[in-house]
């Protein structure tokens, strides 16, 4: 047994070029002394087949099939007779669909709410309240822009907008990088276990993923400041050369270093599971995801997107109504918009918006941290045959024996 939470080694598994034949199966009848089946000389002449006819008057009928010859496979089974994948958690040990992948997120929220909701709105309050302050002290204030500028003009107000932007957006982002970092490091353990069936408390949850910590922040600093440095490259050419062939450049290079950023993040959207799971560092984490992801990059990307777009969906539901209390209570509330002018919101538009904030965070952080768990479970299941070695961690009869923890390793 390795170090990994009672999976397979990712350095013995087929997606580094080898056959899997070293690879567990759920063990067969076979001879006692292991070789092939002898069979005895003595054997009957080989039958005559011929194809089947009408009875004939004044014979008796021949045997008939057994009941449920030909028939439907009996209840419980799936397709050609087979048995169903073993689920001893939230989801079934074989490679999954979207929906799969959906429904075992939101079951590992609902099924272990007591170690889930801790976490995520502890998470929550403390990035809310953080958020809060930032936008009370911090904000700086947005620059007067001309009505009707000169191209160069237009040009030098759009990089002080992007810079107001870009200054006011980097505490937002690094709230949300630690607040997101946390969450995911503690409910990834969560969910490693909830596959296998087995609950886990807040304490172990924290032991087992506090060593793992450091690492984590490292890689969590790393993708976006690797996304920032794409996109400074890709708009220096634009903005170096000024103008209107500038402003097309910059627009040109921001489109292109964002088809780029969005490769990479979902090339490596799996490296943070690789890292708590399989105790990597953040290099071997990255290049871990971009092999696990290697062919499949597209339905990866289209089951993350619409993760996210469900998830935006669901957060504009909870925080629509506090925001529209939040504009009715504060200020001039909704003269104050219908007249045009921008209202000047107070601590009660902030402290009711962040109570719609900590809600809608609670629900769609677990949510997003299972997505990215799972998938790459299921990376491994396709590629690794892991579902084998998870049902033998479990427990599943026919597999062998399983670990005393399969959660620690051993």
């Amino acid at each position: 047994m390795n170090d990994t939470p009672g999976w397979t080694s990712p350095g013995s598994a087929p997606s580094d070029g080898q056959d899997g034949s070293g690879v567990p199966r759920p063990s067969t009848p076979g001879d006692v002394n292991g070789s092939a089946p002898q069979w005895s000389k003595d054997q009957p002449p080989a039958g005559q087949w011929s194809p089947p006819t009408a009875p004939v008057p004044g014979q008796a009928p021949g045997p008939q099939p057994g009941p449920g010859w030909g028939g439907p496979p009996p209840q419980g089974y799936g397709n050609w007779g087979r048995p169903p994948a073993a689920k001893p958690g939230v989801i079934p040990l074989r490679p999954l669909g979207m929906g799969e992948i959906l429904d075992g997120a939101v079951s590992t929220m609902r099924t272990y709410w007591r170690t889930v909701l801790p976490i995520t709105v502890t998470v929550a309050v403390v990035s809310q309240i953080a958020d809060i302050l930032v936008q009370r002290f911090l904000m700086p204030t947005p620059p007067k822009l001309n009505p009707d500028p000169t191209p160069e003009e237009a040009l030098a107000q759009l990089g002080d907008s992007l810079q107001t932007s870009l200054v006011a957006s980097i505490p937002a982002i690094l709230i949300l990088i630690m607040a997101t970092l946390v969450s995911a490091a503690l409910l990834t353990v969560v969910i490693s276990r909830a596959v296998l069936g087995r609950p886990v408390s807040l304490g172990a949850a924290w032991q087992e993923a506090r060593p793992r910590l450091p690492r984590l922040v490292g890689l969590t600093l790393l993708l976006p400041l690797m996304s920032a440095g794409i996109m400074l490259v890709a708009l220096l050419p634009g903005l170096l050369v000024g103008s209107a062939a500038g402003g097309a450049l910059v627009g040109l290079g921001a489109l292109g270093g964002l088809l780029v950023v969005i490769w990479l993040m979902v090339r490596f959207s799996l490296a943070s599971p690789a890292l708590m799971l399989e105790r990597q560092g953040i290099v071997p984490s990255l290049k871990r995801s971009a092999k696990l992801v290697q062919g499949a990059w597209w339905r990866i990307f289209g089951i993350t997107l619409l993760t996210q777009l469900i998830l935006l969906f669901v957060a504009v539901i909870i925080t629509l109504p506090f925001a529209i209390i939040a504009i009715a209570v504060d200020g001039d509330g909704f003269s104050g918009l219908l007249s045009g002018s921008t209202p000047e919101f107070g601590w009660s538009f902030l402290i009711i918006t962040g109570i719609g904030g900590v809600i809608a965070n609670a629900i769609t952080y677990p949510i997003s941290a299972g997505v990215t768990v799972l998938l790459y479970i299921d990376q491994r299941i396709r590629r690794e045959a892991l579902d084998l070695e998870l049902a033998r961690a479990a427990g599943v009869p026919g597999y062998g024996p399983a670990p005393d923890d399969p959660a620690a390793g051993s």
